[in-house]
């Protein structure tokens, strides 16, 4: 049967068959509905849920297809207008039609389902399941209202049981319109024993995770208050316990101190802190472990320095080869610090290729001296915190690297080396190099502050040793406060000395060996066949695998031979490249960070329009060169020709190898000069310098490291004449093999080789 009925929308809220309700309605076309209702339908409503509960506006398309006939028992009009009515829930129905009357009322058309189960048995066994499920419900939820249990006991009819049930029982709204929406009261009891068997497992669930809880609690308690027993008892009898002596141990180690008040009412009041925190607490970790740091720190210990000049002298003789530079800047510090003991330690600054010792001779500075030796490396370093800490509330947190260098030497006043500086990480978010000043400038280092250990801390006493391989990657800032010393190339005469005197008696001592003789030409023909470097770590490792070689084959002769060598080795390594002379080619002398080396420039020029081919892998400034060397061969009139009609292409050898710097600048001028005037330079002959537009040759960077890289295969070298300061660091016997040439203009260059 059809019923034509009016409509009210609840949104908040499932009206279930044989529910009753009690509604307070504001919304005009609800009271207009309510109003129909009473007056034409016998107060009849049919109440409705959206299926979309967040929907905001809803059409007539929106709305369910089913709904609950409710029956408007009372309906009272309050003062402000509003309705508060009671209305209990009769019969699930199936909504056919939504329409709107004349005065604008929606209203629809339902039809009352009926479904009829002919398993009865199955009916009451259903039944008595859900009212012993709910029973076992109330017994586990006391949460729970008693009331469903005297409802439902004396139902039999399972349509109406599961109505009840779902009621009462703590569903989202979502779920109740589900069970609403289902006509079928066997699938209906079906789902909610499978829903209540859910919550009994959650409620079983809570209940046991909220019995563990509350034990752990109670036992926690228990044990704290026992604890707090013992101590009194302990305390009455003098007794102390363990966290007691800690507390004790750490009040005498303040004591001891040798620090300001304020610090030491700083770490007193860590101490207290500590004696107050439970050691369940995680704080107490971190106070033990801060108060662990700060207490076994060197506040104010010294190791006794050698102050004795011949014996720092014999030291760093015996350890390193040559480096006066820097050996005698030590001892100019520690005669002063004869005079003066507060003279603060100089921040040197070693500069120079790998494997010419620096590192080593960090280490045998400070064992010469008599101090404690630390290392850090800043190569890539892009985190401050590294250097100054980390805020001691972090987790994990520790000192930075300069605090854990002290207190592993365990004084104020060590050798601290600072490896890489010129390979620091440095963009717009982080700049470890203000950090390292701050730490260096002996003007306020002495009131150094790491982060975690929150406290002044004096570094004046600390002497500072950086080192880089290259002094243009120093940051600025940095290098204006550091005593830069550059350690220069090893001349081959320089290597043979230094594996003679250092790592062949060094390595027969290590290994036990009596003696194993090099011969000179054995070392030379060693460091131009296997080694190509500036220093000696790669001779370093070849001498010492020979040495293991000859006892592994047990050689009867004491002497190591050239054959022995390429025995081992095997063929060379570098073999020497045979001279050609080319028109266009040109030895330029390059720096590298390894040391320097002869770099060859070519130029070729044919028929064209006036342009330029740059090819080697060629950065700006040499590219600048290029385009000053032309201009001055055209401003000299060096070559009378229409430069609009050849074009020239100039390549740098070696195109795996960046090239920049301002010194190719007098080799590109001659490159080109050579293949324009169709003359040859001679393959010995060797010039590095930068020119400027008048001809005038510039002082350029590692005279020692070219000179020292080219003097095996050049027999003439241009340099320009304001580097003939220089030549005092080159070695007398370097400089007997090689004819070195000063030049102010290039014009006297050109009158040699073009004229």
């Amino acid at each position: 049967m059809k019923e034509n009925l009016p409509i009210l929308l609840l949104k908040k809220l499932i009206l279930l068959p044989n529910q009753e309700i009690r509604l307070e309605i504001n919304n005009d076309v609800s009271k207009s509905g309510i109003d129909d209702s009473i007056k034409n339908y016998n107060s009849n409503i049919l109440v409705i849920s959206p299926i979309n509960l967040l929907e905001e506006k809803l059409s007539i398309s929106d709305l369910p297809k089913v709904g609950v006939i409710g029956k408007i028992k009372t309906k009272i009009k309050l003062p402000n207008n509003n309705y508060r009515i009671i209305i209990k829930g009769l019969n699930r129905v199936q909504v056919l039609e939504y329409f709107q009357n004349n005065n604008g009322i929606l209203k629809s058309i339902v039809k009352r389902l009926y479904i009829n189960s002919s398993d009865n048995i199955k009916e009451t066994a259903l039944v008595r399941k859900l009212k012993e499920l709910i029973n076992e419900y109330m017994l586990i939820n006391s949460e729970a209202s008693n009331l469903i249990t005297s409802t439902i006991e004396s139902v039999t009819d399972l349509d109406l049981l599961t109505d009840i049930i779902v009621s009462y029982l703590p569903m989202d709204q979502q779920k109740k319109l589900v069970y609403m929406n289902e006509f079928d009261y066997v699938k209906r009891a079906e789902q909610l024993i499978s829903d209540i068997n859910i919550e009994l497992e959650v409620l079983n669930l809570d209940s046991k995770i909220d019995s563990e809880i509350r034990e752990k609690f109670e036992k926690e308690q228990r044990d704290f208050i026992l604890k707090e027993k013992i101590n009194k008892l302990n305390n009455e009898l003098g007794i102390l316990t363990d966290k007691q002596l800690e507390i004790n141990n750490y009040k005498e180690m303040l004591d001891d101190l040798v620090i300001p008040d304020k610090t030491k009412n700083k770490f007193y009041n860590e101490i207290k802190r500590y004696e107050y925190t439970n050691d369940n607490n995680p704080d107490a970790s971190v106070i033990r472990n801060y108060l662990e740091w700060v207490l076994n720190l060197p506040w104010n210990k010294y190791s006794k320095e050698e102050n004795n000049i011949k014996n720092v002298k014999k030291y760093l003789d015996n350890t390193h080869y040559g480096l006066e530079n820097v050996k005698r800047r030590i001892l100019e510090f520690v005669s002063i610090k004869k005079i003066n003991k507060d003279i603060s330690s100089p921040i040197l600054c070693l500069v120079g290729p790998p494997g010419v010792g620096k590192t080593t001779l960090g280490i045998s500075i400070s064992k010469a001296l008599k101090r404690e030796f630390y290392k850090i490396s800043v190569g890539g370093l892009n985190d401050t915190s590294e250097l100054i800490g980390h805020r001691k509330t972090f987790l994990g947190a520790n000192p930075g690297k300069i605090i854990q260098g002290i207190s592993k030497c365990n004084v104020m006043n060590p050798v601290i080396l600072i490896d890489e500086i010129d390979k620091m990480s440095n963009n717009y978010k982080v700049d470890p190099s203000s950090t390292l000043l701050d730490i260096l400038d002996e003007a306020q280092n002495n009131m150094f502050i790491d982060n975690y250990i929150e406290e002044p801390f004096d570094l004046s006493k600390v002497m500072f040793i950086l080192t880089a391989n290259n002094i243009d990657d120093i940051p600025t800032a940095l290098k204006d406060r550091l005593e830069i010393i550059e350690i220069n190339s090893y001349t081959e005469y320089e290597k043979i000395d230094i594996a003679k005197r250092y790592i062949i008696p060094e390595t027969t001592l290590k290994y036990g060996i009596k003696q194993i003789n090099f011969k000179d030409d054995t070392i030379l023909y060693i460091i131009n066949n296997y080694t190509k470097e500036a220093g000696v770590r790669e001779l370093d490792r070849i001498l010492k695998r020979l040495i293991r070689n000859h006892c592994l084959d047990k050689v009867k002769s004491k002497e190591i031979s050239i054959d022995f060598v390429k025995q081992i080795l095997g063929e060379p390594k570098y073999i020497k490249e045979e001279i050609t002379n080319h028109k266009g080619v040109v030895n330029s002398l390059a720096w590298t960070p390894y040391g320097g080396n002869i770099q060859k420039i070519e130029c070729i020029s044919f028929e064209g329009t006036g342009n330029i081919e740059i090819t080697g892998n060629v950065e700006n400034i040499l590219k600048e060169s290029i385009l000053v060397a032309i201009s001055l061969i055209k401003h000299k009139k060096y070559v009378i020709k229409n430069f609009n009609s050849i074009d020239l292409h100039i390549n740098a050898l070696n195109a795996g190898v960046k090239k920049d710097g301002s010194s190719g600048g007098v080799a590109i001028t001659t490159a080109i000069l050579s293949i324009l005037k169709n003359k040859v330079i001679k393959s010995d002959i060797a010039m590095t310098g930068e020119i400027t537009l008048n001809g005038d040759v510039l002082a350029v960077g590692g005279i020692k490291e070219k000179i020292i890289g080219a003097y095996n295969n050049i027999k003439t070298i241009y340099i320009p004449y304001n580097n003939e300061v220089d030549l005092l660091t080159i070695p007398d016997n370097i400089k007997e093999k090689v004819t070195i040439k000063l030049v102010k203009n290039y014009d006297e260059i050109y009158k040699e080789l073009f004229k």
